[in-house]
């Protein structure tokens, strides 16, 4: 088991590169199996999820192989085997992907329930809602989900709520299935338009995506492909606010500025320096006197909800009493506890938590209770004083490419060990 060590209170500074996107890489990677073809996918992060997703295929048949550390080669032209009940599929959550694509070459797929990180009720059903509009029928079985059909035929589909996962997951259904479909109330998640993207490059007709229309044409076959992933607006945002809450001065490298608009703007109200570039922004706070605001979590373009853990860490230091609202996840909060172990002064009733800034926290022995969760405890550890020991680590490396040593090359007193 291994865990961070962090002595807080160094001022970051430099330049950090960004890896390319999780969100986008768990589902651009089963994409690619939909074609009976090669497909190469560069710029993808080095996690424990695509490592993760990597060995699942492997298991399924399909050649998996690593061009370099970010580049990885799919052939998915000998895959057979549709049942997908691995260990490793219950070990994250977008596994949930392969059901779609292997819907669409193959008519049928039977995977494993995902699981992922737990901060509240998930459930897949507008996902099987989906595949049923489109002619599918659905089974559960335990914790094993079966999806079958003669053919799959396009369908007006409405979203009830708006859900990054089953957007995608039905416009991957919908790419093979005979005649249009519409996705109404879609996502529209930067990683959405890059997965379209991907699709449209092996010969899909997908329109809308990044819109709240999105429609697809089926065809019958799709062909390989070379892409690149965007880079991952969640990891750029976590160093954003690490530059704030340390007082310093970092340059986020190797991003879309447009992706990262709401974090930014409430930067620049807490009183943070923000500089845009074509592919970077300049977070300067080494002159900034931090004050409190409020935080309403929404579907993109509005705040995300992957970096409310990270800005309630910093707003925890802010002066003034600042109110975040959690409008996505109904147990999103389990990481308050760790907070207030570092003398965080704040309040959760039910959706809202009430923080109460406080001019310095205290190391401590904190745990990640899940992925963003750790990011915040990494924050939080950067600015307090003394040491902190992170534990749990595992759920950080879920999601962010050798953090210990990107937040070493901006100065911060961070390492690991094996415990």
């Amino acid at each position: 088991m291994d865990k961070l060590l962090v002595r807080g209170q160094n001022k970051l500074s430099g330049t950090v590169m960004i890896s390319g996107a999780k969100n986008a890489a768990v589902a651009v990677i089963p994409a690619a199996i939909m074609a009976e073809d090669i497909c190469v996918i560069d710029n993808l992060p080095y996690i424990e999820d695509v490592k993760c997703l990597n060995i699942t295929l492997n298991k399924m048949g399909v050649i998996c192989s690593y061009k370099d550390k970010h580049t990885l080669k799919i052939d998915s032209s000998n895959l057979k085997n549709v049942s997908v009940t691995f260990d490793e599929v219950r070990r994250m959550r977008a596994s949930y992907y392969l059901l779609g694509a292997l819907l669409a070459r193959f008519k049928r797929a039977e995977v494993a329930m995902p699981g992922g990180c737990n901060f509240g009720t998930r459930p897949i059903d507008l996902h099987l809602k989906g595949f049923r509009a489109l002619g599918a029928k659905v089974e559960i079985d335990g914790e094993i989900v079966r999806v079958y059909a003669d053919k799959l035929v396009g369908a007006n589909i409405y979203m009830d709520t708006v859900s990054v996962g089953a957007t995608i997951n039905i416009m991957l259904a919908a790419t093979m299935a005979e005649g249009t479909t519409e996705i109404e109330n879609a996502a529209k998640e930067p990683h959405i338009v890059d997965v379209a993207n991907f699709l449209n490059m092996m010969g899909a007709k997908i329109k809308g995506a990044g819109t709240d229309v999105i429609r697809i044409t089926g065809v019958e076959n799709l062909h390989g492909a070379e892409y690149t992933i965007i880079p991952d607006q969640i990891e750029a945002g976590t160093y954003m606010i690490a530059a704030a809450i340390t007082h310093g001065k970092v340059i986020v490298k190797n991003i879309i500025p447009k992706h990262m608009d709401s974090l930014s703007a409430k930067l620049i109200e807490i009183g943070v320096n923000i500089n845009e570039g074509d592919d970077y922004i300049e977070v300067d706070s080494t002159n900034s006197k931090l004050k409190s605001t409020s935080i309403k979590t929404m579907a993109y373009p509005g705040f995300p909800t992957d970096l409310q853990p990270q800005i309630a860490a910093l707003l925890s230091i802010c002066e003034g009493t600042s109110m975040i609202t959690e409008n996505i996840w109904d147990k999103r909060y389990q990481y308050t506890d760790e907070l207030k172990r570092f003398g965080a002064k704040i309040n959760v009733e039910g959706r809202i938590a009430i923080i109460e800034g406080i001019s310095e926290l205290s190391g401590a022995d904190v745990e990640a209770t899940d992925l963003r969760a750790g990011a915040a405890m990494i924050l939080a550890a950067l600015a307090a004083r003394g040491e902190t020991t992170i534990s749990a680590v595992k759920y950080i490396d879920r999601g962010y490419e050798e953090v210990e040593h990107k937040f070493s090359q901006l100065g911060a007193d961070i390492k690991r060990v094996s415990v």
